[in-house]
């Protein structure tokens, strides 16, 4: 297998797992989903940039500035979600005002992404991307 058949079959792979997450926190983006969809938006955004040299025509660079809005969704709600662990660990209560409002912060954000997940789901955005990095000939995960 030469270089450029395994950063593509690599990329496809990672496309495809992305694909998987974003389906799964548009279904619920539980504390878990968001974690697995930030980690597969950071493996792809990297295998695009470090084998950026195999896809047509810079296609790659509009497709991690689209990741980047993704994941821009993203943090902030991982962001919550480790904060409220950390206030948890440090023994302040679920009644304390700081709870309340990161809680109420949180809630937002989540619904921000929910939204944006979505929208990334109903367009289909794997398919297209296949096709615009040149994908469909490799095999899908």
């Amino acid at each position: 297998m030469t270089i450029e058949e395994h950063a593509r079959t690599q990329t496809g792979l990672l496309l495809g797992r992305l694909a998987l997450q974003v389906n799964r926190a548009a279904k619920s983006c539980d504390e878990d989903a968001v974690h697995d969809l930030r980690v597969s938006i950071r493996r792809l955004n990297r295998c695009l940039r470090v084998f950026s040299q195999f896809y047509p025509d810079g296609s790659w660079k509009k497709i991690r500035r689209r990741l980047k809005t993704l994941m821009e969704a993203a943090g902030p709600v991982r962001d919550m979600d480790i904060a409220m662990e950390f206030l948890a660990e440090m023994g302040v209560g679920k009644r304390s005002t700081l709870v309340h409002r990161l809680a109420e912060s949180q809630r937002a954000a989540r619904r921000e992404l929910e939204g944006e997940v979505r929208s990334w789901k109903e367009r289909g955005f794997a398919k297209k991307w296949r096709t615009t990095l040149g994908l469909n000939g490799v095999q899908k995960a």
